[in-house]
């Protein structure tokens, strides 16, 4: 029951564990806690994905020069809240040709994906609800699942702008995975562990990633970084949801909760792509000032958030900086460009591992 000691502090959670346990049969103590974990693990994701919509509107609002959200509540805080109650409380429509089945589960396939993906990430030392030894198989894996919620949503609407827009997103993901994953098998080549602790583990003594691979782990965070934003469908690789030509793309016919449901699923995809980097490139939740002796007052969870956090910016700053593309050029980028140069750049790691040229 090791993986289930969320440790915020060791302390607490160990003695919660040992009460629970002391007061119910083993069975009954062991779903009580999965259950408890869940709970946890399900307020962190509502929680993140409301303020990582408020930090993309303040985020627009600083580029383009003006306030943005800043009526509700100080500063604008609790806008996000007042938009989620009233999607809770707004009428679910929908046409009266949609496959009803299909149309209703599609939501619950992407926003299900993104909260087994949190669930192996390690936010600190003791942080993580779920360490295994193939945890970036696992997280290949749950990740591939969100595009048939997608694909499910545009064929099941009946609506021909949803149906493009659900193409469009099974196309993109299909051809931006390859990258994405060529991209993290450069790292783990370097690490050789799949196991998202021992990753972390390998930066303690050697220094970030990035650092240790010289200019192959470089290249292969700025691929993932590209590729990454066009797994989330967000600009300038968002023509799933091309409001110029398809409305709102896939989600065209959904409102009420069922469209908050992709709409979080967006943003909580953009800090699990950033949770990846922080923990595939710059060390997880150790500290950047010394990794091995680090700043031991200041907790390891708020280091691995602050990376993440500067990771969902420089994403946000894509969004606003850059045109979309159009679809040859989203193909063109990746079959032609990023594809190639990962498969060299992989070639590169591994030369240079032969040769020990690490740090």
């Amino acid at each position: 029951m090791n993986f289930l000691m969320m440790n915020i502090p060791l302390n607490i959670t160990k003695t919660v564990h040992d009460w629970i346990f002391s007061i119910m049969p083993d069975t009954a103590a062991t779903i009580t806690i999965w259950v408890v974990v869940a709970a946890a693990y399900l307020a962190l994701f509502a929680v993140a994905g409301l303020y990582l919509v408020l930090l993309e509107r303040k985020v627009a609002a600083w580029f383009q020069l003006r306030l943005g959200p800043n009526r509700v509540g100080p500063f604008g805080l609790f806008q996000t809240m007042a938009d989620a109650l009233k999607l809770v409380s707004k009428e679910l429509t929908s046409n009266d040709r949609i496959d009803k089945f299909l149309y209703n589960l599609a939501p619950y396939f992407v926003i299900v994906a993104s909260l087994i993906a949190i669930g192996v990430f390690p936010f600190s030392q003791q942080f993580q609800a779920f360490d295994i030894n193939i945890g970036v198989f696992f997280l290949f894996s749950v990740s591939s699942i969100g595009v048939i919620g997608i694909l499910l949503g545009g064929w099941a609407s009946n609506n021909k702008y949803s149906l493009i827009g659900a193409m469009r997103s099974g196309l993109q993901t299909i051809s931006y995975e390859l990258s994405v994953g060529l991209s993290i098998l450069t790292m783990v080549l370097l690490t050789g562990t799949l196991q998202l602790s021992e990753i972390i583990e390998v930066q303690r003594t050697g220094g970030w990633l990035i650092l240790q691979g010289h200019v192959p782990a470089v290249i292969a965070f700025m691929i993932f970084m590209i590729a990454g934003t066009a797994e989330t469908n967000r600009a300038p690789f968002d023509l799933v949801e091309a409001e110029s030509e398809l409305g709102a793309g896939f989600h065209t016919e959904y409102s009420g909760m069922k469209f908050a449901y992709f709409f979080l699923a967006e943003f909580i995809n953009m800090f699990i792509i950033a949770s990846i980097a922080v923990v595939l490139f710059f060390g997880g939740w150790l500290s950047p000032f010394g990794i091995t002796e680090g700043i031991t007052w200041f907790p390891e969870f708020l280091w691995f958030l602050i990376k993440v956090l500067i990771v969902i910016m420089t994403m946000m700053w894509f969004r606003w900086t850059f045109p979309r593309l159009r679809v040859d050029q989203l193909l063109t980028l990746e079959w032609k460009y990023l594809l190639p140069i990962n498969l060299v750049n992989l070639v590169i790691m591994a030369i240079v591992i032969w040769l020990n040229w690490t740090i």
